[in-house]
């Protein structure tokens, strides 16, 4: 049998009130710090995933004093007893999205030796976009001295008739049920299964992989940077509990799975020079790709030849050129069209474009390697993956 790099893990679940414990992945709504305070009203002081992460809205307020106090109580409730732990599991969960479609998916952990990030690599286990090295040292500097991780990551296995996740969900009722709650912020509904036979799992996904040659069996959907740290962390120390990873494998053919655009937008452009550089960077193609830019109540639609297979590829060469030398213009990177347009209403400049297809992404990697950084996300905010379980990594 193929050695297939996810294994069953130890997984520890707070005990009680999952309802204030779940909170969203910590890289979004960066630009909406209201949110995030919203989040810290609802948790109150429960015990809550909230104190054991820290969302990028509040990166460049005071980290290291923040990441400190994560470390301290990510002991402390290891201490006071706040987790359940279940060993040698595979958990099967159901994420009811705000749009009623469940999502099904499978929680255990990934081999990080199995894993690189880097361009041009043939590892099984792949990043699908471009890594951002500069977002690396942060993620690491939380893990490094942390007893615990809590995975937001998602990785996709490419199974069109669904083999391996998909016959879980006729055998959920014969399943230990671990949680069952509304998620907060209108996030849906989360459900947990104990799997009770975990060699199914493995022998499911053998047969999956079976016929691969140099094979992309797990592309990462979301939280390449949170892996990335992961391997950080495990090349500058390795141990047997820091070989691995936890994550949660989704089938990219499932129903209730979305890839939606991540649109780019600009604070402290100036929109006339902007518009002047782009056109002159750019060549007009009324048949090319079409980028739309937002200022104020301003809005035009740029027709451009591709300089990328897709327009955010392009728009992104464009970028990463007018960035050169303006220290004074910030990017952020951006879930959601209405989000974009109300942040280019507030005065950034936002810029808007077409997605990719799902059905494109495994056949692109293949013969391109990664794509552009933040090309796709997996849903929208509001849908993204909670943190519920945790693992020890110390």
């Amino acid at each position: 049998m193929k050695q297939i790099h996810f294994v069953p893990a130890d997984i520890l679940l707070p005990k009680t009130d999952f309802e204030r414990w779940a909170v969203v992945a910590c890289d979004q709504y960066t630009s909406e710090p209201d949110y995030w305070r919203s989040v810290e009203r609802t948790v109150g002081e429960a015990p809550s995933a909230y104190r054991l992460i820290l969302p990028e809205a509040f990166l460049d307020d005071r980290p290291d004093e923040r990441i400190r106090k994560i470390n301290a109580t990510m002991y402390a409730y290891l201490e006071k007893g706040v987790f359940e732990e279940y060993k040698n599991t595979f958990l099967y969960t159901e994420r009811t999205q705000r749009d009623g479609r469940v999502l099904p998916g499978l929680v255990g952990a990934i081999d990080l030796d199995a894993y690189d990030y880097r361009p041009g690599a043939r590892t099984p286990v792949r990043a699908t976009e471009g890594t951002v090295l500069e977002r690396i040292p942060p993620r690491v500097a939380i893990r490094r001295d942390a007893p615990l991780e809590l995975p937001h990551i998602l990785l996709l296995i490419d199974d069109p008739i669904g083999t391996v996740i998909e016959p879980l969900a006729a055998r959920r009722n014969t399943m230990r049920k671990v949680y069952d709650f509304d998620l907060m912020q209108d996030g849906g509904h989360a459900a947990g299964y104990i799997v009770p036979a975990p060699e199914a799992i493995t022998d499911a996904l053998s047969a999956l992989f079976a016929d691969c040659e140099n094979p992309l069996w797990f592309a990462i959907g979301d939280g390449n940077h949170s892996l990335a740290a992961a391997k950080a962390c495990r090349e500058q120390n390795p141990t047997p509990l820091n070989r691995y990873a936890l994550v949660e494998v989704v089938n990219i053919h499932a129903d209730a799975l979305d890839f939606e655009p991540i649109y780019r937008v600009l604070y402290g452009a100036d929109y006339a020079d902007l518009m002047r550089q782009a056109r002159a960077f750019f060549a007009p193609d009324p048949t090319g790709q079409k980028i739309a830019v937002l200022h104020g109540d301003t809005s035009e639609v740029l027709q451009v030849a591709p300089q990328s297979t897709l327009p955010v590829g392009t728009l992104q060469c464009f970028l990463d050129e007018y960035l050169k030398g303006r220290d004074h213009v910030r990017i952020d990177y951006v879930h959601g069209e209405d989000t974009a347009r109300r942040l280019a209403e507030q005065g950034a400049v936002a810029f808007l474009f077409d997605g990719m297809q799902k059905d494109q992404l495994f056949p692109a990697i293949l013969a391109d390697g990664a794509l552009p950084r933040k090309t796709f996300s997996m849903g929208l905010a509001h849908d993204k993956r909670y943190y519920i379980e945790a693992r020890k990594i110390k």
